[in-house]
């Protein structure tokens, strides 16, 4: 099965990346970072096939099974990422054609990749024998993925700054992937004897879904509902010029995705947390 999920990455990475530059279509910022994505992708993906093939990975000092689950999730919100802005900032610049088709189908296969890596991730934890590569831990994993992604598209604080509910998000965002890191470096670090470990994940897990649930209603509100000051349509963006770069109203629109996915994570990380009390 995981020379399966190995094979459908090579296959929908290649196919989305051979599309888009059979056309060049691929002028603008963020079709370059899109082609970035699925090229990496599809170059990894080729070292851990040979890798595999040739038995080396029982050469390494590391665990093998621990770095395919952080690499299998780190592609799967890359290529989600690349599958969510490629379509939306591209699509608008081409006309009805080859070139339009090309990239739809590119970003049906991103899709297909980012999908492969997640399964591939799940099914990697489950048949692991390492104890820290449990279900649980992987969710750690994704939580902390999906918030370093969201605190890059926030870097830039300037244009937050004058709305304290936006602030409150920014701060949400910072504390939970604190606290992320905190239990999952208190996890491989054994200290599981000194503390409550199961009520302490849990109690975690809650506070970061309401903090979470309240970032996901107050950045959409404030960012896109013009009774809030947010802007509803992306035209209106003066950073959203010529070039169709990557600008502001795209980076808000990324951070309320990814706000909602790592709200789902969370949701889910609770439920099986709650149950194992």
């Amino acid at each position: 099965m995981g020379y399966f999920f190995r094979l459908l990455q090579l296959l929908s990475t290649c196919a989305a990346l051979s599309l888009v530059a059979s056309e060049s279509a691929w002028s603008v910022d963020v079709s370059n970072w899109s082609m970035f994505i699925w090229c990496f992708c599809f170059t990894v993906n080729h070292f851990i096939v040979l890798v595999e093939v040739c038995g080396l990975q029982e050469e390494c000092s590391l665990s093998w099974d621990k770095f395919l689950i952080t690499y299998t999730c780190l592609s799967a919100l890359i290529c989600l990422s690349a599958s969510i802005m490629y379509p939306i900032i591209h699509l608008q610049m081409l006309s009805y054609g080859t070139q339009r088709n090309h990239a739809i189908a590119a970003t049906a296969f991103s899709c297909i990749a980012s999908v492969a890596y997640a399964m591939d991730a799940v099914w990697t934890c489950v048949n692991t024998s390492e104890p820290s590569c449990s279900f649980i831990g992987l969710l750690k994993r994704l939580e902390i993925t999906v918030a370093c992604g969201i605190l890059a598209f926030i870097i830039n604080t300037f244009p937050y700054m004058h709305q304290p509910a936006l602030v409150w998000c920014v701060g949400v965002y910072s504390i939970c992937l604190f606290l992320g890191v905190i239990s999952l470096l208190r996890h491989w670090c054994d200290c599981d004897k000194s503390l409550p470990s199961s009520r302490f994940v849990l109690g975690q897990t809650v506070l970061a879904v309401l903090l979470y649930t309240t970032a996901a209603v107050l950045w959409p509100l404030y960012q896109f509902n013009e009774q809030f000051g947010g802007n509803p349509q992306r035209s209106r963006d003066v950073s959203c010029g010529a070039g169709f770069s990557v600008c502001i109203w795209d980076q808000q629109l990324a951070v309320a995705i990814l706000t909602a996915i790592n709200l789902l994570i969370y949701v889910v990380d609770l439920v099986i947390s709650a149950s194992r009390i």
